[in-house]
């Protein structure tokens, strides 16, 4: 199964490879050019480096990282998806992840800062807290369930579930987080 962490250590390696300038070396030139914002940073390494926008978008979060000291914990970063007013959303995350992480021992955890990816071969459910109110539950599914709490969508995920209470954990959404795990395979 890919790791995403080995796969972006690897293209970075092999962006210092082709450039010729490590990632302190970038970070330096960065600070020097004063700039700060991702979108800043991305476009000068694509138009001063001719770098690719997926190699100019993981350089410029390695180099925000680098600048601020190096990246946070994976823990940290949980902690603060959940802090604040989202503090009353951590049952529902805690419940998703028990289920999601059960499904087999071929489950990996990724916590991003935005949230929390659950993966097999490839991804099968993302757990957002976009607001204090909700989770927002992605999933890969192979069908349409026939609900009115699943949307299907675009983007890293086909369906999406607002969860607002632990009890909306029910056999249904575990039997879709089964499904989606089945499909990853």
């Amino acid at each position: 199964m890919p790791d995403p962490a080995a796969q972006a250590e690897t293209q970075l390696r092999n962006i210092e490879e082709s450039t010729g300038r490590s990632l302190a070396e970038f970070a330096a030139l960065i600070a020097e050019a004063g700039l700060a914002k991702h979108g800043q940073i991305v476009a000068h390494l694509k138009a001063e480096y001719g770098l690719t926008h997926g190699n100019a978008n993981l350089l410029a979060h390695r180099i925000r990282d680098e600048l601020a000291g190096g990246p946070a914990p994976d823990e940290d970063l949980l902690a603060a998806q959940y802090a604040g007013a989202k503090a009353g959303l951590v049952p529902i995350y805690d419940r998703l992840a028990a289920v999601a992480t059960g499904q087999g021992d071929d489950v990996d955890q990724v916590i991003q800062k935005t949230g929390v990816s659950f993966r097999r071969t490839k991804q099968f459910a993302l757990v957002q807290a976009p607001s204090s109110k909700r989770i927002q539950l992605g999933l890969n599914l192979p069908t349409d369930p026939d609900d009115d709490r699943v949307r299907a969508v675009t983007g890293m995920c086909s369906h999406r579930i607002d969860i607002t209470n632990v009890d909306q954990i029910d056999g249904d959404l575990e039997g879709w987080i089964a499904a989606a795990y089945a499909a990853a395979g």
